[in-house]
């Protein structure tokens, strides 16, 4: 009996989420530590050190956020990786 056609879709769309969850968090933390480092060589202290990233919502005058919070990156991360891993096993089953 062949699969059907909805269900290959699912799981391709859920071997794709969660790739794409663990790209995304993978650039934003990659991206983090170069921010760190940047600041550092321009002789910057990280806003987030002096606590006024609080004060502000944690985003700078343009609405971007001063930094990528690790907590939650890394559990996305690990949660895209889970979606793909057990996507790709479902489509190899």
């Amino acid at each position: 009996m062949g699969v059907d056609f909805y269900d290959d879709v699912l799981r391709e769309l859920i071997v794709a989420f969660g790739a794409a969850l663990v790209v995304a968090n993978g650039m934003a933390l990659w991206r983090r530590r170069g921010d760190a480092e940047e600041r550092a060589r321009a002789g910057q202290r990280s806003r987030k050190a002096k606590g006024s990233s609080r004060a502000h919502g944690g985003r700078t005058a343009t609405g971007e956020l001063v930094q990528a919070p690790v907590v939650r990156s890394v559990t996305f991360l690990v949660l895209g990786l889970v979606m793909f891993v057990a996507g790709l096993a479902s489509i190899f089953r």
